[in-house]
């Protein structure tokens, strides 16, 4: 099972607090080191002069076995009475240790050293293993706890060795770290809230920075007037975060600047679109009604002439199509209300599909469609419109004998729509272009198909958007997929 990894804070005021108590920390544990090492070698210096002014007043007790301990009777030995509860003496004739004692407490009052201290085999090696040169050396005895001992030459050839317990140094130390982590402890928790407060105040201008850019990352730039929000609080220049602030509001006005230019500019080409649309639609259908009246004349007429009045009357009609199709996009950009009515979805694909296998019958046309009929709300002329686009884009820029699939499909996010074929795919390069406008497949087209405008799929995503839907393709050779999704409540 893996460890769970330490959660990193993410925000600059987090990071910038917890920096600031990891710094704090490091710097109150390197001075309580500091000071629980010093205080320990001065308390240990302090116990090695006690050791040598002790001398071997107690180990030279224990040198003949048949006087006691004491030994206070003014011959050449010290006096054992002086000796510090606790001292340890100790005896050793080569490795062996021949006697051991320690002052019991109240044996300092009656002049006797306890000689019921009890050494283990490793306590004795121990023991035998100090260093005989007069320093003070740091061992743990089993019986006895640590101890610091200092071991010298005796006169008749022996060791003697006497020793101070390091338990007063222990509990000394012991006592200033916990005092350390209590007063240190509260500085760290005390310094993280004030230090939070602080960062947290000094980062004010920047908070207002980002949600001011929160607020700009909402917006819908793609298309349409754009209002920006208000500019971020300016702070002190001279700060980073006020230098930021400047540089942000800059950004945003030169980028507000750049989107009136270009809703301007959309404006004024959806303008002139649908004005140009809305003009062209008379002369072009005079145009076709002219041609259409001279084919009827009784009389005769050259072929030339008829043939040049035929392709006329067909371009003419052609012409007109993208009239009216340049005309209904500009309606639909700008949102121009469409028709909110009950349209039964799987009647009307019935109706494009037949229209389709009419117009394309070396083509395989198929449907999957529910039992029951789907129902969406919108403009039931429009959408059978993208629909039929849908279908005719499928037979246009497909080989015959291909196999074309509408699909529906419903459930409780919305009604998907798609048209699927087996074709050799939509070519990679115009695959993110797809939907935009007088956009073509660079594929040959069978002969007789006819060509298309470039507007149909522009048509097909502009009515999906116009329902609060979407157009969307998934293309691989051999699989084409184009999916209209509409949703299950339409916007307003």
């Amino acid at each position: 099972m893996s460890r769970p990894r330490p959660r990193i804070p993410h925000t600059l005021r987090a990071r910038l607090t917890a920096g600031l108590v990891a710094l704090l920390a490091i710097s109150c544990a390197a001075v309580g080191v500091a000071a629980v090492v010093e205080l320990r070698g001065f308390l240990t210096g302090r116990l090695d002069q006690q050791l040598h002014d002790a001398g071997s007043a107690l180990p030279e007790s224990l040198e003949h076995s048949g006087r006691g301990p004491d030994d206070h009777d003014g011959d050449e030995h010290a006096d054992t009475r002086r000796q510090a509860t606790g001292t340890l003496g100790a005896r050793l004739v080569g490795p062996t240790v021949t006697n051991a004692a320690v002052i019991r407490a109240g044996a300092v009052s009656d002049g006797a050293a306890d000689l019921s201290v009890r050494l283990t085999d490793v306590d004795r090696r121990t023991l035998a293993a100090v260093p005989v040169d007069g320093q003070g050396h740091t061992i743990r005895l089993s019986s006895l706890d640590h101890y610091r001992v200092e071991a010298r030459e005796g006169k008749d050839g022996d060791v003697l060795l006497t020793g101070l317990p390091l338990e007063p140094v222990e509990a000394t130390v012991h006592r200033l770290e916990l005092v350390a982590a209590g007063v240190f402890g509260i500085a760290l928790a005390a310094t993280g809230v004030a230090g939070a407060l602080w960062v947290r105040w000094s980062l004010r201008p920047l908070s207002r920075v980002a949600a001011t850019a929160t607020r700009v990352s909402e917006l819908s730039l793609a298309s349409g007037a754009v209002v920006l929000p208000p500019r971020a609080p300016e702070s002190d220049p001279r700060s980073e975060v006020g230098q930021v602030a400047s540089a942000f509001n800059r950004m945003l006005g030169h980028v507000e600047d750049a989107l009136t230019r270009r809703h301007a500019s959309e404006e004024r080409l959806r303008s002139f679109s649908a004005d140009a649309s809305h003009e062209l639609r008379t002369p072009v259908a005079s145009i076709r009604g002219h041609a259409e009246l001279a084919l009827l004349h009784r009389g005769p007429v050259p072929t030339e002439v008829r043939h040049a009045l035929e392709r006329i009357a067909a371009e003419s009609g052609r012409m007109g199509e993208v009239v009216e199709d340049l005309l209904l996009l500009a309606r639909l950009d700008a949102g121009r209300p469409l028709e909110r009515e009950p349209v039964d979805l799987t009647r009307l694909v019935l109706d494009a599909v037949t229209d389709a296998r009419a117009a394309g019958p070396d083509h395989r046309w198929a449907m999957e469609l529910p039992e029951e009929p789907v129902t969406v709300t919108g403009d039931a002329h429009r959408l059978h419109q993208a629909v039929a686009n849908l279908l005719a884009n499928a037979r246009l820029h497909t080989p015959p004998g291909t196999r074309v699939t509408a699909r529906i499909d419903a459930d409780e996010l919305g009604v998907s729509l798609s048209v699927r074929d087996d074709g050799p795919g939509v070519p990679e390069e115009i695959r993110d272009g797809i939907f935009e406008r007088f956009t073509h497949g660079d594929r040959p087209r069978p002969a007789g198909a006819g060509g298309g405008t470039g507007l149909g799929l522009a048509i097909v995503t502009a009515v999906a958007e116009a329902h609060g839907g979407t157009a969307t393709l998934r293309s691989e050779p051999g699989e084409t997929v184009f999916t209209v999704h509409f949703p299950t409540a339409p916007p307003q």
